[in-house]
C-alpha cells in the first residue's frame, strides 16, 4: 500500500509538471493531496498542521542565505557589464585556436558560473552575445546551441553553487567542501567540452578567428577582465583560507561588486540598486519558494518510509557500491529532465546519502555527483530550461536546439563517468584543505 501511495505521489508530480503547472505549485499541491492521503489512511490529524512547520523549517536556516547573497551579487555584476568583458578576456586567451568563438564561449561559461552559479543565468547572458554571433561567423545554429547549452552546466558546478547550498542544508554537511569538491568536476566539464569542440572541428572546419588585439586593447581587456573575476576568488579563498563561511563570503561578494560596479568601473548607480534588489528578491524567492514546497512533500514521503523502501529495494538488489552509481546516475538523469535540481535534491538527497554512507561513499562525493547529475538535465528536453531560453535567442525549434546538444552531451556524460568512478576527482581539494569528506 504505501509503495503504491509514493508511486502515485510522484506520478502526480510529473502530471502536474507536463501540464504546465509551476515546480513550486506541483509540488505544493502534490505535497497537499499526500498530507489529506496520510489523515486519511493513517488516522493522523496531525498530518495537515505539519504543512506550514514544513515550510517555516524548509527555508529558515541560516545558510540559504547564501542563496539570496549570490543572486545579488550575480545580478549587480552583470548590471555591471561583465558579460562581455569575460567574453573578451576568454577571446583574448584563446586566440587564434581553431574554433575560437566556440573554445571562448566555453571559457567565458566557467568564468561566469564563478560569478552567478546559475546555468539559466549563463545561457541568456552568453548565449544572447555569442550565439548570434557564432551564427554570423558561419556556425550552424544547432552548433550554436549546443556549445552554449552544455557549457552552461559548468556555472552550478565551479563554486559558487547554489544547488550545492542545497544539498548541504538538506543533509546538514559543509558548504565549503561541496564548494572546494566541484571545483576540479567543473573545470573537467569545462576542458572536456573544448576538446569535444577541437575534435568536431577536424570534421566540420569551423570559422577561425584571424583579427588581433592590440597592444593597448589586450591591457584594457586585462584590466576589465580582473575585476569580475575577483569575485570567485574572494569567495573561494575566502572558504580555503577559513576566514568564513560560505553565507559570509556571499555576503563578501556582494560587497566586492557594489564597490567594484559603483566606484571602479562606475557602470552601476546607486539609483539601479533598487531594481537590482527587487530583481534579486524576486529570483530567490522562486527558489526558495520551490525548496519549501518540495520540504511538504518530502516531509510526507518521510512519513511514508520511503527511505526505507528505496534502501530495502537497492540494497537488495546490489550491495556494490559501483552498481548503486550507475543506478543512481540513470534515475538522477532521468529526474533532472523533468524536475527542477533544488526540488530532486531536497526529496533525494535524505534518501539516498544513509545508503551511500552504508556502501561507504563520501557525502561530499554524493552530493558532487547528484548536482551534476541533475544539472545535466537542465539542457535536455523535454524540460530543459535552458534549450528553451536558448531556442528563444537563436529562433530555432527546441527539437533542433536538442540535435545540437547531442555530442556534448556524451563529454559530459563521460566526464560524469570518471568524476563518478574517481572519488579523488571530487575529494582532493576538499581534503587537502583539512576538510572531513
Amino acid at each position: 500500500m504505501q509503495s503504491f501511495l509514493i508511486i502515485s505521489l510522484i506520478f502526480i508530480v510529473f502530471i502536474f509538471i507536463l501540464f504546465g503547472i509551476p515546480v513550486y505549485a506541483s509540488l505544493g499541491l502534490t505535497g497537499l493531496i499526500s498530507l489529506i492521503m496520510l489523515s486519511v489512511t493513517k488516522g493522523s490529524p496531525l498530518a495537515l498542521q505539519v504543512m506550514s512547520s514544513s515550510v517555516y523549517t524548509g527555508v529558515s536556516a541560516t545558510a540559504l542565505l547564501a542563496i539570496p547573497f549570490y543572486i545579488l551579487a550575480g545580478i549587480i555584476m552583470n548590471k555591471g557589464g561583465i558579460t562581455e568583458r569575460l567574453i573578451n578576456f576568454a577571446l583574448l586567451l584563446i586566440g587564434k585556436m581553431p574554433a575560437s568563438l566556440a573554445q571562448a564561449n566555453i571559457v567565458a561559461s566557467m568564468f561566469f558560473g564563478g560569478i552567478t552559479g546559475s546555468a539559466q543565468a549563463d545561457t541568456s547572458c552568453i548565449g544572447g552575445i555569442l550565439i548570434p554571433a557564432m551564427i554570423d561567423q558561419g556556425y550552424s545554429p544547432e552548433e550554436s546551441v549546443g556549445v552554449t547549452v552544455s557549457s552552461s552546466t559548468c556555472g552550478p558546478i565551479i563554486p559558487p553553487s547554489i544547488m550545492m547550498v542545497v544539498f548541504a542544508v538538506t543533509v546538514n554537511c559543509s558548504i565549503g567542501a561541496l564548494f572546494l569538491g566541484g571545483a576540479i568536476p567543473g573545470i573537467m566539464i569545462g576542458l572536456g567540452l573544448m576538446l569535444v569542440v577541437a575534435f568536431r572541428d577536424q570534421k566540420y572546419h569551423f570559422p577561425r578567428r584571424t583579427e588581433s588585439f592590440t597592444k593597448e586593447e589586450r591591457r584594457k581587456i586585462i584590466k576589465e577582465g580582473f575585476v569580475p573575476l575577483g569575485m570567485p576568488i574572494i569567495i573561494v579563498g575566502g572558504i580555503m583560507t577559513g576566514v568564513c563561511t560560505a553565507t559570509e563570503a556571499g555576503a563578501l561578494a556582494v560587497v566586492y561588486s557594489l564597490i567594484t560596479s559603483i566606484f571602479i568601473t562606475k557602470t552601476v548607480k546607486i539609483s539601479d540598486l533598487w531594481g537590482m534588489l527587487l530583481e534579486a528578491g524576486a529570483q530567490s524567492g522562486a527558489i526558495l519558494m520551490i525548496i519549501a514546497s518540495a520540504k511538504i512533500l518530502a516531509y510526507s514521503l518521510s512519513a511514508l518510509q520511503m527511505g526505507s523502501l528505496v534502501a530495502d529495494m537497492f540494497l537488495s538488489f546490489t550491495t556494490n557500491k559501483y552498481v548503486f552509481l550507475l543506478l543512481l546516475n540513470i534515475l538522477l538523469l532521468i529526474m533532472g529532465m523533468f524536475m527542477d535540481g533544488s526540488a530532486a535534491l531536497i526529496i533525494l538527497a535524505p534518501i539516498f546519502q544513509p545508503i551511500a554512507a552504508t556502501l561507504g561513499i563520501s557525502t561530499i562525493h554524493l552530493g558532487v555527483i547528484m548536482v551534476l547529475n541533475l544539472i545535466i538535465g537542465v539542457g535536455t528536453p523535454p524540460m530543459g530550461a535552458c534549450l528553451f531560453i536558448a531556442s528563444k535567442i537563436s529562433g530555432i525549434s527546441v527539437e533542433r536546439c536538442a540535435k545540437g546538444i547531442v555530442p556534448y552531451l556524451i563529454g559530459e556524460l563521460i566526464i560524469l563517468f570518471i568524476v563518478t568512478y574517481l572519488p579523488i576527482t571530487v575529494t582532493f581539494l576538499p581534503t587537502l584543505l583539512g576538510y572531513v569528506v
